[in-house]
């Protein structure tokens, strides 16, 4: 059997606060396989947040391992995990992060010029995935110019375009009505559905439906991971 995707084993996150320590993560096991589609759930205080950062490569463990594609990144200086969050993960944020005088299409090749890709290059990709998420005709437009749901998915097409392992949606419909919402999460079957893992992080269990496996976190543990039989619903 292939080795998983994401590995983590005994993960702890302990913070300062004042003269107390307080312990945020308490031991979590966890693996994904390649192309598995993931919500991550709990309630405020859960440790969620802390474990979406340590999936995300945008913090380290106080202890525990773990291992990325292969790659342990739980030791990483801030250089190294710059790299891997550049090259193995694509964010989605719920609220969207777009340069706001920048076009959609500068937005979405922005990271392929941090991992050193030419000019050339850089636009074919990026025109690429704008026409994948049914931006074609909006590559020129600033985020001004576009609709909530037209920025959510130029954030989508910049998650994609560096062809990451994992695609990390952090309440991807969070600023969203309703109809955008079931647009965007449609978005994300295609996008699964082409073979990409997703690993979406929410608080709404309608829109936790549209994975394939939902993992709660409850006071820094994993209360339940559940594998569904069928496929997801697609109502909110």
């Amino acid at each position: 059997m292939a080795n998983p995707l994401i590995k983590i084993t005994d993960i702890k996150r302990n913070f300062a606060l004042g003269d107390e320590i307080v312990y945020v993560l308490k031991g979590i096991d966890l693996e994904i396989n390649k192309g598995e589609y993931v919500a991550l759930m709990g309630p405020s205080g859960s440790g969620k947040s802390t474990l979406m950062n340590l999936l995300g490569c945008l913090d380290t463990p106080t202890s525990g391992s773990y291992i990325l594609n292969s790659k342990d990144v739980s030791k990483m200086k801030d250089d190294e995990l710059a790299e891997i969050r550049n090259k193995e993960i694509g964010f989605v944020f719920q609220t969207f992060n777009l340069l706001p005088r920048t076009t959609a299409l500068d937005n979405v090749a922005l990271p392929m010029i941090y991992a050193g890709y030419s000019k050339s290059d850089r636009t074919a990709r990026a025109e690429e995935v704008l026409n994948q998420v049914k931006l074609g005709d909006r590559m020129d437009h600033h985020p001004n110019q576009l609709s909530g749901g037209q920025r959510q998915r130029v954030a989508v097409a910049r998650a994609l375009v560096n062809k990451p392992s994992i695609i990390l949606a952090d309440e991807p419909t969070g600023n969203l009505d309703s109809k955008t919402s079931i647009e965007i999460m449609t978005l994300f079957n295609e996008i699964h559905a082409q073979g990409n893992t997703v690993i979406l992080v929410t608080h709404e269990e309608e829109i936790a439906e549209y994975a394939h496996r939902v993992i709660r976190l409850r006071d820094g543990v994993v209360e339940s991971d559940v594998r569904k039989e069928m496929m997801p619903t697609n109502s909110i």
